[in-house]
């Protein structure tokens, strides 16, 4: 209903009619006409050009709703307006977008040329040096995410990750994504605002 009479009101301006700035809080009489912009003289004295579809053309005879233009419904509309923004801008991003996930392979192939002369334990050792390297590197440069890619194999070097990572306070572990790494890799996400 409300669309109808501002659509009704919009048509046939003439000099001297007295109009409304939609969206704006002031009103004038039209002083000016061209084909796409019409110059209005506010109270003030100012002269300003609008749009026709700017302006809202007010008959005396007919009575306006004073409620649909007073300044209360006007502050109201922009505190909602307002609000909304507030509250887009507060939607918290998925943190999963925020920082590429840092990856390491640990199997031993990857970490050395010659792994002749290596025992079991020597590999081992190797390996989890380097996974300890990677999240203290990880953590200074304050990365929320590593990938451990440990390979599957009698899982000795997964229990032996696990055991290292829930050493740290601001760190927690999980599988890492199955699709992507298959049995073989663990996640760590690292808390940033932990104290060490």
């Amino acid at each position: 209903m409300i669309r109808t009479i501002l659509k009704k009101k919009m048509m046939n301006f003439e000099v001297g009619d007295k109009v409304l700035v939609m969206d704006e809080n002031f009103s004038g009489v039209v002083s000016n006409i061209l084909p796409d912009k019409i110059t209005i003289e506010t109270e003030e004295g100012f002269e300003l050009d609008f749009s026709p579809n700017e302006l809202l053309k007010i008959n005396p005879k007919e009575s306006i709703n004073k409620e649909l233009f007073s300044n209360q419904s006007i502050k109201t509309v922009i505190s909602e307006k307002e609000e909304e923004k507030r509250r887009k801008n507060l939607r918290v991003k998925p943190k999963e977008g925020n920082q590429p996930t840092m990856e390491v392979d640990l199997h031993i192939h990857q970490l050395t040329s010659n792994e002749r002369g290596m025992s079991g334990h020597d590999k081992l050792t190797l390996q989890l040096d380097t996974a300890k390297r990677k999240l203290e590197f990880a953590m200074s440069k304050n990365i929320q995410k590593i990938v451990l890619i440990h390979g599957v194999g009698q899982g000795v070097l997964r229990a032996e990750l696990e055991f290292m990572v829930n050493r740290y306070d601001n760190m927690k572990w999980y599988d890492a994504n199955y699709q992507k790494y298959g049995l073989g890799a663990m996640e760590v996400y690292i808390y940033q605002n932990a104290k060490s």
